[in-house]
């Protein structure tokens, strides 16, 4: 399948952005366990929106994201230097909280099956471990 130019800017620079944020921004508050998940491009290559991970609190996540708004016009400069592009694009930064949905939905697929689990045992329909381990050692 076919890559359109905004899809190819925006993988070169995702891989641009993780590093500038590991090794060039200095603010205390964007933490060493931050990531760049995706950047999305427009058409015309004059914004990205860029997703970050950030492991920490939800207070923690907010602060690295205002110190990543300050910081934006280094960012951009940075990226200009290694990214050759007719315009430098507009940055808009942005939390990926898909990590923390995914924990999430297993948390409650792991639940879903101990209750439904739970259930079974009391309709007679599962036996419990325990009582499989004893009747073994019958």
């Amino acid at each position: 399948m076919r890559r359109n130019r905004a899809e190819i800017v925006g993988d070169e620079m995702r891989k641009v952005m993780q590093d500038i944020i590991s090794n060039e921004v200095k603010d205390p508050r964007v933490p060493l366990l931050t990531s760049v998940t995706m950047v999305k491009m427009t058409q015309d290559l004059s914004h990205a929106t860029i997703f970050v991970s950030v492991y920490g609190t939800d207070d923690e996540k907010k602060e690295a994201l205002a110190a990543l708004d300050r910081a934006k016009g280094f960012i951009r400069f940075e990226m200009c230097k290694r990214i050759n592009l007719r315009l430098a694009p507009e940055l808009h930064f942005k939390i990926d909280n898909t990590l923390d949905e995914a924990a999430r939905m297993d948390y409650l697929i792991d639940k879903a099956l101990k209750e439904d689990k739970e259930k079974r045992i009391a309709l007679g329909l599962e036996v419990e471990e325990s009582d499989e381990a004893q009747e073994d050692e019958e």
